[in-house]
């Protein structure tokens, strides 16, 4: 099995993590030159912000409710990024980094039965090790993997942010609600 681990809403994590005050309000983070929205929180998201939309386009809107507002800092990123996959290697025999905020793990020895108790270990640990929320899909291929993990993020307080597709069915179920 394979299970993708992705950082839920990452470079506003990693802001929120320094800035405690902002937890539970909305944040938003702007690419280089804070030309467009690169990242949000689910705050912002309910806010109907729209991920790469141009910053003027929000700004108004944005200022209206108070969001807060960060250019990138991709030095912390860096940093913050590298912690979560060193956290996962001390977890995980097998990590492949897929980008900054996402990971595939080979979960192939892993007893079936344990696999959602063990991706939940996976999240709770790295979670307290890092301060950074994660989401983790787990499948037979990553492509499965990512349509879980695109569930537990759609769904987080009904999957505490885990989803497992271990059979046919569910495997089946899960993509009948991406159509």
């Amino acid at each position: 099995m394979k299970a993708i681990v992705d950082c839920n809403s990452f470079y506003c994590a990693c802001e929120r993590l320094f800035k405690p005050a902002l937890h539970g309000k909305p944040v938003v983070v702007l690419s280089n030159n804070d030309g467009c929205i690169v990242s949000r929180t689910d705050e912002a998201k309910a806010l109907g912000i729209q991920m790469a939309g141009p910053y003027y386009q929000h700004r108004k809107e944005i200022e209206a409710h108070g969001v807060a507002v960060f250019s990138s800092n991709y030095h912390l990123y860096g940093d913050m990024s590298w912690r979560v996959m060193e956290t996962l290697r001390r977890l995980s025999p097998s990590v492949e980094v897929y980008s900054v905020d996402e990971c595939f793990l080979d979960l192939s020895g892993i007893d079936p039965q344990q696999l959602h108790a063990y991706a939940l270990y996976l999240k709770q640990t790295t979670e307290e090790w890092t301060g950074i929320p994660v989401s983790i899909g787990v499948a037979p291929t990553k492509v499965l993997s990512k349509v879980a993990n695109r569930l537990a993020k759609k769904d987080k307080a009904g999957t505490r942010g885990v989803m497992v597709l271990a059979t046919a069915e569910a495997q089946r179920e899960a993509l009948l609600k991406t159509a």
